[in-house]
């Protein structure tokens, strides 16, 4: 298992990063959060920084730098105590815009990828139906060809970025009695004719914009179908193990982020004449926390190695999703609970960390989801190549 060497170089990234996110973010993440909205302008101060392209090419504005500076990104965002701004940065730069990237024709790049890395746009992926989360063969929303248009009708859920966000990369059914060799991607404006979009009123992630869309024959033009039709399901099985490690990502540094939070309320605050830090019941606790999160470090940083390295890791990002989105909703429960009455209010960050939380085990694939996978890969043999699977 090969160990992540971050250079001096990764070490000035991060510091930048850190100053920005004090100066740009963190004193507004409360007032974002209170709206339910972010401020646009954030985006486009990310991207005159080159936060917002780290891995994409110079000829559309990215930096072309390794994956690393993509991890450290995910992790410093994911310590502002606001799952929902997180949640909208990592969906436009590591679950939207690689279909763009990978797919797009050059005409789409420019007019949808070069923005979003400026900063101009936010994109959004929308994927998931009333009827249809993790089995995305079941989703209903068909694209029929009518000359130079397709004409889209059905609706979407869950859709992060579906309310303030300005197009969306959506899964469609071009034919659909030809299962997943019938779905393809396009690209759809947020304002086109007859695409209608509500708020979700949800449990976390308050400042981010979760929405549920619909689409009323809605004119898309043939150009903005990504890639070929028909190979919609492949791209989309091909983009799940860039999403489910930088969930897994966000998920350990939430939950490094609250234990931090949680050790300096425990060194400071007192209970039967003594800090809280001195009760051995709580040390072995908060041992076992620190254990927890350094093995499932490791293992989360050898998935990032795969990564830099394009290694199609459906196992290793599964295990990687699965292992720490559990933690997380474990570590924070825990450390909710030695902030005690305190941790039940509003007035303690580690409530909204509680809130949080909870969805990690539920997005991007749930982890019932990422456990039939690795039963799959471990008992059955089955490998996956490209978005396919073999016995």
């Amino acid at each position: 298992m090969q160990t992540i060497r971050f250079t001096a170089e990764h070490q000035i990234f991060r510091d930048t990063l850190r100053a920005f996110i004090r100066k740009e973010i963190t004193p507004y993440i409360d007032d974002w959060e209170k709206q339910g909205e972010i401020d646009r302008k954030v985006w486009k101060k990310m991207g005159d920084m080159g936060f917002m392209g780290l891995n994409y090419p110079e000829v559309y504005g990215g930096l072309e730098l390794d994956f690393y500076y993509s991890l450290i990104l995910c992790e410093e965002l994911s310590y502002c105590f606001s799952g929902g701004f997180t949640i909208s940065a990592l969906v436009i730069q590591f679950m939207s815009a690689p279909y763009l990237l990978k797919y797009g024709s050059e005409d789409l790049k420019a007019r949808y990828l070069k923005p979003v890395i400026a900063g101009d746009m936010i994109s959004a992926v929308a994927i998931t139906e009333p009827g249809a989360g993790s089995d995305v063969k079941q989703i209903k929303t068909t694209a029929v060809r009518d000359g130079d248009f397709y004409i889209v009708n059905g609706s979407k859920t869950f859709i992060t970025n579906g309310y303030y966000g300005d197009f969306f990369i959506t899964a469609v059914k071009t034919a659909p009695d030809q299962g997943t060799k019938g779905i393809s991607l396009l690209i759809i404006d947020r304002n086109a004719s007859g695409v209608s979009s509500n708020k979700i009123n949800k449990l976390g992630w308050h400042a981010s914009d979760t929405a549920e869309l619909g689409f009323n024959n809605v004119r898309v033009p043939i150009s903005h179908l990504v890639g070929i039709a028909g190979e919609g399901f492949r791209y989309l099985m091909d983009g799940l193990q860039l999403e489910r490690l930088t969930a897994a990502v966000h998920s350990l540094a939430t939950a490094e982020s609250a234990f931090q939070y949680t050790l300096d309320y425990i060194a400071q605050r007192e209970a039967f004449g003594k800090k809280i830090q001195e009760f051995q019941t709580i040390r072995h606790r908060i041992a076992q926390m620190a254990a927890n999160i350094a093995t499932t470090k490791a293992f989360v940083y050898h998935c990032c190695d795969l990564q830099d390295q394009n290694e199609y890791a459906v196992q290793e990002c599964s295990i990687a999703k699965l292992q720490a989105s559990e933690l997380a909703v474990n570590v924070v429960n825990q450390c909710l609970q030695l902030f005690g009455g305190y941790g039940f209010t509003e007035d303690y960050k580690i409530a909204r960390l509680y809130r949080d939380v909870r969805v990690g085990t539920i997005i991007g694939g749930t982890s019932e989801i990422m456990l039939e996978i690795i039963a799959k890969m471990t008992i059955d043999h089955v490998t996956y190549q490209s978005g396919k699977s073999k016995q």
